[in-house]
């Protein structure tokens, strides 16, 4: 065992940036490069985007300063969920769709859409589960395989090789 200190900032685990705090960090970036004078084509560059989108954060910069590129909270109507009722959905779904009393150990949108029910109250159309499962809780599609518990490989392979020929001969 080694005795050498940790390294605290090594002990935390940081989050990946999400798209729009990426899209966020790079106009920052920008705009640190507009404030140098530095040739938009260079910034276009420099932060991996078009230089069009360059001009165009530049003039934004030049009316509103660095304030005018930050970004902007989303409109709309908020979410039904919040993001507690969010981990707790997550929660129960984690346990498996039979520990929520289905047959199978397969979740569907509807059973989804129960389970969400059950746990938080808020009724969410088909759409609005999946939005919850692919948006908020990262979730994807995934279909089982379509294969018969009987299924026997040692068999068929068998039936393959001894029967299959004898079969052919026939005709």
């Amino acid at each position: 065992m080694s005795s050498k200190p940790q390294d605290p900032v090594a002990d935390v685990s940081v989050l990946p940036l999400t798209r729009p705090q990426l899209a966020e960090a790079r106009r920052m970036r920008a705009a640190e490069l507009f404030e140098q004078r530095r040739p938009s084509s260079e910034v276009a560059r420099a932060v991996g985007m078009h230089p069009e989108s360059v001009r165009r954060w530049k003039r934004l910069w030049e009316q509103g300063g660095v304030q005018a590129l930050r970004r902007r909270p989303a409109t709309g109507r908020p979410p039904k969920l919040d993001d507690a009722q969010v981990e707790a959905v997550r929660t129960a779904l984690e346990q498996g769709a039979q520990a929520h009393g289905f047959e199978a150990d397969l979740w569907t949108l509807e059973r989804v859409g129960v389970v969400v029910e059950r746990v938080t109250g808020v009724k969410l159309t088909r759409a609005s589960v999946w939005r919850l499962l692919t948006g908020r809780l990262g979730w994807s599609l995934q279909r089982p395989r379509r294969q018969a518990v009987e299924r026997d490989e040692g068999e068929i392979a068998r039936w393959v090789a001894h029967e299959w020929p004898r079969i052919k001969k026939g005709r």
